[in-house]
């Protein structure tokens, strides 16, 4: 199952079909606090009003067919009849499982790692707080996201599990549901947008009852995001960028509205593809590739690599661009966890501002020259 979870981080880095339906009509009178705490992500909402919050989650995998309701249910609080059709969750929570390693992040920053009880996958966790948890057996390895071991989780007994989809069939979440369990769908990893897909933070300040310190800490990364921006206000996109490696006989370029060209594009660097439309990959022969990249300034190599030989010696084709032969390779994922977990996949999506200043000292390196990469790292 190793290679199928790596198959569907590579699907997540690209993160394809994003799209907005239509929502729900809550029938809910709308007051003066009820304004939605969500401002870059589009498929989450969030309202709050006395006692309660309505989380709506929108478009949570290609193609989705329907979108979610949640209320989130304080103590002693009423909600209104027109909402009990939908699942309710007690807030603030105590315990909880979360199933892609993105979620770990948030749950550090709000300050409530040790609610974690359960994760499928936990070699793949990379933090060294959360692994500590995991080591002394705090936080209980619940099988795989595709297969979670549903007697331990009824033994374990969350007050919520938070998972994803990747299609309209998901019989594992309906499983879930039956056996008395809380489940909840996060959609995070279909955001295109860098500050959309941190925003998800705000949902977990609302399940923990902080929302005022995940608005603090998510106002702090929007800051620190826009520093960066405007210190390439003033800059030409002048280095011509290859990015990604050969995976199986095809070669998956980010398309030019895709979470991985939209950094690019705010760090001003000329991304090749950046003009193919969409959100998702677009899978291309090498000879393409090499055909319009051979002479690139830079590439960013998608992979673990290490050095320059041990990107060559994976594909002798690859000596053929430009950017190989003058050393200007960078990856950002050959920073490993403990157990082998990529740390980039990890953090990356809470911490766009790192993500963007990472790609700022990569094509502008004089305007950080005293910044050390967080997660990119130049091939030697």
């Amino acid at each position: 199952m190793k290679f199928s979870f790596k198959l569907i981080l590579f699907v997540f880095s690209f993160s394809t079909f994003v799209g907005c339906k239509k929502s729900e009509n809550l029938n809910v009178k709308e007051s003066t606090n009820s304004k939605n705490a969500i401002e870059y992500a589009s498929g989450l909402s969030i309202y709050k009003y006395d006692g309660y919050s309505v989380v709506k989650v929108i478009n949570p995998w290609p193609d989705a067919n329907k979108n979610f309701t949640y209320i989130l249910k304080e103590k002693n609080s009423i909600v209104p009849d027109s909402l009990q059709k939908y699942t309710t969750v007690q807030v603030p929570l105590q315990s909880i499982v979360v199933t892609s390693t993105t979620n770990i992040p948030f749950l550090e920053m709000l300050g409530v790692e040790k609610s974690l009880v359960g994760f499928p996958h936990t070699d793949y966790v990379s933090s060294e707080k959360t692994r500590q948890l995991i080591d002394v057996g705090s936080v209980k390895n619940v099988g795989q996201n595709e297969k979670l071991n549903m007697e331990q989780l009824i033994e374990l007994a969350p007050d919520l599990i938070v998972t994803f989809g990747v299609d309209n069939n998901n019989p594992m979440i309906k499983n879930l549901e039956k056996s008395g369990l809380k489940v909840m769908i996060q959609g995070d990893w279909m955001e295109q947008s860098p500050l959309g897909k941190a925003e998800w933070l705000k949902l977990y300040g609302a399940l923990f009852g902080k929302e005022k310190e995940a608005k603090i800490l998510f106002d702090t990364i929007v800051k620190n995001y826009n520093e960066a921006l405007k210190l390439v206000s003033n800059e030409k996109s002048k280095s011509t960028v290859l990015y990604g490696s050969m995976y199986q006989d095809q070669w998956f370029v980010a398309k030019g509205n895709s979470w991985v060209a939209q950094f690019m594009k705010d760090a001003k660097a000329n991304y090749l593809w950046s003009n193919v439309e969409g959100t998702g990959s677009l899978g291309l022969s090498f000879e393409n590739i090499l055909d319009k990249a051979k002479n690139a300034d830079y590439w960013i190599a998608s992979g673990p690599f290490k050095t320059i030989s041990e990107l060559g010696d994976s594909n002798p084709h690859y000596r053929q661009f430009d950017a190989f032969t003058s050393k200007n390779v960078y990856t950002f994922e050959s920073k490993l966890g403990a157990k082998g977990g990529t740390i980039y996949y990890e953090l990356a999506p809470s911490r766009p501002d790192l993500v963007l200043k990472d790609y700022i000292k990569i094509f502008h390196p004089e305007l950080l020259p005293n910044y050390t990469f967080t997660f990119a790292q130049k091939l030697n």
